[in-house]
């Protein structure tokens, strides 16, 4: 859902549509199969879903798929952004699923969300530096001296710790 380019010359799963990285050099897999989000065990039933839906896709389109990769992988990348517009158009069998995955790779590249912030500033996750996410101080925190707005919204309460914390 975030192409990116290839890990190397003859990765097949990323069609390498675009310079930089993708969901998947930021983390899609790893935060889909974070424990908490209980959803690792149904990957290989939604990549099922995806297969099926890609072999679908190919035939009523006339596409030759190489049998040697998963469908969805064998589709070109033109032919795979077209599936995922199908797949996403509201009304679509099991739409709530794709919705679902294509959030959590956006996630992972727009937030680092399997990681803690810090973490993936020091690791120079590849999403937050391909947006620019700013580091933090040298105090490790984040401020920031252009107000929403254009204008200070509150003033610090006195009795805030140096820390940000309330007293």
């Amino acid at each position: 859902m975030v192409p990116g380019e290839k890990r190397y010359g003859g990765d097949m799963a990323i069609a390498g549509a675009t310079p930089g990285p993708g969901a998947v050099q930021a983390g899609a897999v790893e935060l889909l199969n974070l424990p908490d989000l209980g959803i690792g065990v149904l990957l290989p039933e939604l990549a099922l879903l995806v297969n099926t839906r890609a072999l679908a896709y190919a035939a009523t389109h006339g596409r030759v798929l190489l049998p040697t990769q998963p469908p969805f992988v064998a589709l070109r990348f033109a032919d795979r952004t077209a599936l995922a517009g199908e797949l996403l158009t509201p009304g679509a069998p099991d739409r709530q699923l794709y919705v679902l995955l294509a959030l959590f790779a956006a996630a992972a590249f727009d937030t680092a969300a399997h990681l803690h912030t810090a973490v993936a500033i020091r690791q120079r996750h590849p999403g937050l530096v391909w947006i620019g996410f700013p580091a933090p101080g040298a105090d490790g925190l984040w401020r920031f001296p252009d107000y929403s707005y254009g204008r200070r919204l509150a003033s610090e309460h006195p009795l805030t710790t140096l820390g940000g914390h309330p007293a």
